[in-house]
């Protein structure tokens, strides 16, 4: 007897991305699609038995940074060792596409500086089998992946390719700049990129200090790329700024969105020089959304912190003179001279060059990374704590920490999200009605930073695990991190589980989900270095009905995509 279905997920607790409560039900699947949610009498071809487990929708990530891994690597990791089934990438304005071929290394040097991403890594991965955003496109088009895979034009580049040195160095585009850009933004639409991103930020440097091409564009420029998406009637934008004047930054966004009709977002965190300021830019974008604008804040779902180690970009002695002289000794080695006690008396005697600033005043802030990470630490286990009641020194607290594991120990420095030292603003971001989670980062920011791992985080922290405050509903956390970003990047086709909508699912051991420690791997091209972040529970994470992992190791198929464009919902639930 034929089975009656590709795939049937059995007996699980079905949390269907749109915020209603779980129910018991069996989810068959056809042809990448979901054909029935309920007591499903026929069999399937595959079956997965869900009894005690969660079953939702795939997780849509819509802030990633694979734009030159999707180029070499058919697996969009760490993301999709987290339940991600689709990711958008070519945020914050960098990215490779438009590039002519003497501005190559201008964008690799972009993006090692704005994202972490080594040059030799770029330089050898990237096959630069591309001139415009269109063969971008094409070139990942032939490819196959775990994931579906969403582009986003970028502005850095795109400046660049429009205005070659002028456009590197910051200099005002002309009229017929922006005319040419705009031009681009609009075949790039129709080519298929889902939208159009910026950054505003100082934070983001090339490699050897210079701001990104796009920090001082003009609201004309911005507004007439904005219009060139705008005559193709689809794609949306995303702009990264510092919000140093958040009312009248807020106010140019606001007016590019009037002006364009297109969906924007922008990213939002607590910052350290104000902690409420985020309170003004939430207000600012409730007033919008009330007068029918379509905007959103990305907000992360845990502090931005940076990772300090010995295999690790910086650690607290990169500036001390006599760990320089060890620093290009390979681990082991520099290990066991760290672990003499006559080099390591001489090294924490040693002050740092420039003083006791930099990462030295961060002691108070800086926690020991653990087994299972705690994401909202207390003041008691910093650093600085951890030194008064033991009577070490701080630097000794820390150095012992990073010798531990053959010198693989890491250090968490919150700087985004952490200013009160709880999460309580992040949580006052996440819940509110025009934000959804962003910022994850995945694929950057290799060295440093290793916050792909967020989807997981969203269900083991805020649903689950948290002790320090207000949790949110399971619920509610999966309807935000499936349909809520699905649709805020024009994706309508998934992010729940319904008739018509695309298989894209996890099967969830969800008392038993845990989210472990970040590593470091060196499978980058070149060799290069990366932080990576494993999660044990997840059961099976489905693309397009085939099951691409089972206990969080690929099963070898890679039914992901490029998506070209936005996504319309299926006939049948097109009202809703």
């Amino acid at each position: 007897m034929e089975p009656a279905y590709d795939l049937v997920i059995r007996g699980g607790r079905v949390i269907d991305g749109s915020g209603a409560p779980a129910f018991e039900a069996d989810v068959a699947v056809s042809g990448g699609r979901i054909v029935a949610a309920g007591a499903i009498p026929g069999a399937g071809a595959e079956e997965i038995d869900a009894t005690g487990r969660i079953v939702t929708p795939g997780f849509v990530d819509i802030h990633t940074h694979y734009d030159g891994q999707a180029t070499w690597d058919g697996r969009m990791q760490p993301s999709s060792w987290h339940g991600v089934t689709t990711v958008v990438m070519g945020n914050c304005g960098v990215g490779f596409a438009p590039c002519r071929p003497d501005d190559h290394d201008r964008l690799v040097r972009l993006m090692e500086g704005v994202e972490d991403i080594p040059f030799p890594v770029l330089s050898q991965g990237l096959r630069w089998n591309w001139e415009s955003y269109g063969d971008y496109l094409d070139a990942l088009d032939q490819r196959s992946f775990d994931v579906d895979i969403g582009s986003q034009l970028p502005h850095a580049a795109l400046r660049v390719f429009v205005m070659g040195e002028r456009g590197a160095n910051r200099e005002p585009a002309t009229p017929a700049d922006i005319e040419a850009m705009a031009a681009i933004a609009k075949r790039a639409a129709e080519a298929g990129t889902l939208g159009f991103t910026t950054s505003r930020t100082l934070n983001h440097r090339t490699s050897d200090g210079q701001p990104t091409p796009t920090l001082t564009a003009s609201e004309e420029e911005l507004t007439g790329i904005a219009m060139g998406l705008a005559a193709a009637g689809k794609g949306v934008l995303q702009f990264v700024s510092d919000f140093a004047q958040p009312r009248e930054e807020f106010a140019m966004l606001r007016r590019i969105a009037e002006a364009s009709g297109r969906p924007l977002s922008f990213s939002l965190a607590q910052g350290g020089n104000n902690p409420k300021g985020y309170r003004i830019l939430l207000g600012a974008l409730e007033d919008a959304v009330a007068s029918g604008l379509d905007m959103k804040a990305q907000v992360a779902a845990r502090p931005v912190g940076v990772l300090l180690g010995l295999e690790l970009t910086v650690n607290p002695f990169t500036r001390y003179p006599l760990y320089r002289e060890i620093a290009h000794l390979p681990l082991a080695e520099r290990v066991e001279r760290l672990a003499d006690p006559g080099f390591r008396a001489r090294l924490l005697a040693d002050p740092p060059e420039g003083g006791a600033g930099g990462l030295m005043a961060l002691w108070s802030r800086m926690h020991l990374m653990g087994a299972e990470p705690d994401y909202e630490p207390t003041p008691e286990s910093t650093v600085e704590a951890r030194a008064e009641a033991s009577g070490l020194s701080p630097e000794a607290v820390a150095l012992d920490h990073m010798l531990a594991n053959g010198g693989r120990g890491m250090l968490y420095v919150p700087f985004l999200n952490y200013t009160e030292g709880s999460l309580d603003a992040v949580r006052e971001m996440i819940v509110h009605p025009d934000s959804v989670p962003g910022l994850s980062d995945g694929g950057a920011h290799v060295g440093m930073i290793c916050d792909g791992s967020f989807p997981t985080s969203m269900i083991t922290h805020w649903t689950r695990d948290r002790a320090r405050g207000p949790k949110i509903p399971l619920e509610t956390v999966i309807r935000m991190q499936t349909n809520d970003t699905a649709r805020a990047v024009g994706l309508h086709d998934r992010g729940l589980i319904a008739p018509g909508y695309r298989a894209d699912l996890n099967v969830i051991d969800y008392e038993g989900l845990t989210l472990h420690a970040p590593q470091v791997a060196y499978d980058l091209p070149a060799g290069g270095r990366r932080l990576i972040q494993r999660a044990s529970g997840y059961v099976a994470t489905i693309v397009a009905g085939q099951v691409t992992y089972r206990d969080g190791e690929p099963t070898g198929v890679l039914p992901g995509r490029l998506l070209r464009g936005a996504r319309s919902a299926p006939v049948a639930m097109a009202a809703e």
